[in-house]
This record gives C-alpha cells, structure tokens and sequence, in this order.
C-alpha cells in the first residue's frame, strides 16, 4: 500500500464547507468514490464537496482559458459528481491561493467549468471578505414545480452557470428535511438534475433561505442558489436592472450566514461573502485505497 502524504486544507464560505486539495501540476486523479469518501462525515474528512486546485494549463477542461486564469476550480459534489460551479466555493478557493501565498488581496481570475470568474478579495485582513462576479444570469422560462410531499409550488428556472429550480413559501419548514430532492417537474427543464432553493421574505430587499444541492443534500449554504434566490426575487418585486437600467441589491440569509448578492444591467450578478480557512494537514494515499485513481 501506498504511504504517500495527500496535503489537504479544510474551509468554508458561510458554512458550505469544502476538502481542498492542492494538486497545481494536475498530477493526482480523483474517482467519484474517492471524491465521496473524502467527503464522509463520518469516515472522512467531511465535507459538501472538493475543489482541487490546478493550473489551468495543466487540465485539459482549462487549458483552453489558461491565458485569462492561471488557476482552475476542479469542484466535485459530496457524491463524487462534477459540477459546473459553486459560489462559496469560488471564494474559498480564492482564500486558499491567498494564504498559500499564490496570490494577494485585490483582484484575481479563476476558471471553472462555467467559464471565468472574476473574484476580488478585500485588502482590510486575510479575514476580509471575497467578492465574485458570478457572470450573467440565463432565464429559460417555461413552467417548472416543485413538489414535496402532497404540497406544490410555482418554481423560477433560473441559471448561474448551473441550474436551480426557486420557489417562495410562508415557511422555511416547508421545505422538508431537503436530503432528498424534491419532485421537479417537467424533468425536461432540468436534464441533469437542478439544485432546489426554498426562499422567505425577511424585509425590503431581504430574504432567507434553504437549498437542496444537487448530489449533496441539504446544505448551510449555496453561493449559486443565493444569487439565483436574489434574482428570482428582485423579478417578483419587479425589479430587473437591463429594463430600468439602476443596479439593484439584496442581503441573502442562508443557514450558515449572509451573503450580499447584486445584479448590473448588463445582466451580470456579483456575491460578496465571508471565505475561511479552518485546518490543513495531510492524509494517507493508502486510506482511500482502491477508491484513489
């Protein structure tokens, strides 16, 4: 068995926690299984997913935006799937290139399997907060419901780069346990299954709500849902900046914290937030045994 050392680091942007490998020259292969397996909470390290962290010239879904990103996102859900994109994830991995000293406070560019996301990181601590232009938002339309139990509700088709199905309730309870997905009708708006956001009213331009995410179960907190929630709500409130041409802002609560979310006219959204680092070690590559590669 292998006793090769795997170095990890263990963070969060409000409480939607992520393994993060450091793997800069892509040389570490990753199954689904062993994907699940780190993120165990009772056998591993726990989490809702990884984000391996390689040059974007060393993989080749990155290598096509090397010249605008040094750095590619490789994010993985808890059940071992690829994803798209993750918002809290973006800023945590944001924090990690910070401390590992890879690069400073102020702006950056990460790829992702969404395309480029631009990120700044505020200069007042290392604590400071990560702001993400999430790029601009897509409507499909069409009529979608969501169903738990014997109760259905009108839900927003709404994409950041990844799908999300938002409805409104008059209770965050309503939602269930969210560890199972809801029932999302028609399957064909969401062909590759959808993230589900639960959403409430807290007061003028604040709302709160819980997610199910896709492959993961209920988490404390989805970057992607925020910004979907925000401007699935701002439509409701009748407000959309590309027709009145002023910016709009909404204070987003999740389980886990707050998020800002804003929106411009030209259609792009941008998530301000907290992103931490809480641990970092090494493990066995012998642990995850045949699950490894």
């Amino acid at each position: 068995m292998s006793t090769a050392q795997i170095a990890f680091l263990k963070g969060h942007g409000t409480e939607n926690d992520f393994v993060i490998i450091p793997d800069h020259d892509g040389l570490i292969e990753l199954s689904p299984a062993a994907v699940a397996r780190l993120c165990d909470r009772r056998a591993g390290l726990g989490a809702d997913g990884v984000l391996r962290v390689v040059r974007s010239a060393a993989h080749p879904e990155a290598r096509a935006m090397a010249d605008e990103a040094e750095w590619f996102m490789d994010y993985r859900n808890s059940d071992g799937t690829v994803a798209e994109m993750c918002g809290n994830g973006v800023r945590v991995f944001a924090r990690y290139l910070q401390r590992a000293g890879l690069t400073g406070a102020g702006d950056l560019a990460v790829a992702t399997r969404a395309g480029v996301r631009r990120v700044h990181i505020a200069k007042e601590s290392a604590g400071g907060d990560v702001t993400v232009s999430m790029g601009k938002v897509l409507l499909p339309g069409g009529d979608v419901t969501v169903t738990v139990g014997d109760r259905s509700w009108p839900a927003h088709n709404v994409n950041m780069g990844n799908p999300h199905a938002v409805l409104f309730v008059d209770d965050l309870a309503d939602a269930g346990n969210l560890y199972t997905a809801p029932l999302v009708t028609p399957a064909a708006a969401y062909p590759e299954g959808t993230n589900v956001e639960f959403v409430v009213d807290r007061g003028p331009r604040h709302v709160a709500m819980r997610v199910h995410e896709r492959g993961s179960g209920e988490t404390r907190s989805c970057g992607t849902g925020a910004c979907a929630v925000m401007v699935a709500t701002a439509r409701r409130d009748g407000a959309d900046p590309a027709l009145t041409g002023v910016p709009v802002s909404y204070t987003v609560d999740v389980p886990g914290g707050r998020l800002v979310i804003g929106e411009s006219p030209d259609g792009s959204v941008e998530m301000t937030g907290p992103a931490v680092i809480v641990a970092e070690g090494a493990f066995d590559a012998s642990w995850l045994g045949t699950a490894l590669g």
